[in-house]
């Protein structure tokens, strides 16, 4: 009878410090499995956003080409993109301090 105790005692301690040493490892898989969910969840979101986005853009080409629209209703391109170069010249170098 004792060591049949000590047997059943001995293979729950085992067990338990099994438990223990390897908890990391199931935190980190499941933390894992999480990240491949999230990961596919967002995959499908940008899959439908992007075909959205794809189907609006051949609209407004189409549109644009049929009303010969050239994309600059208000200002002069060269100036947006100057503009556009100085604030990030700007950004850039308030960074660099």
């Amino acid at each position: 009878m004792q060591t049949r105790t000590s047997t059943s005692s001995t293979n729950t301690v085992l067990i338990v410090v099994i438990l223990l040493l390897t908890f990391p490892l199931w935190i980190g898989i499941l933390g894992g499995v999480f990240g491949i969910i999230a990961g596919l969840f967002g995959a499908a979101i940008g899959l439908v956003a992007g075909v959205f986005g794809g189907i609006f853009g051949i609209m407004g080409g189409v549109l644009g080409w049929m009303f010969d629209w050239d994309g600059s209703f208000f200002w002069n391109d060269k100036i947006v993109v100057a503009i556009l170069i100085v604030v990030v010249i700007l950004m850039v170098s308030r960074n660099g301090k």
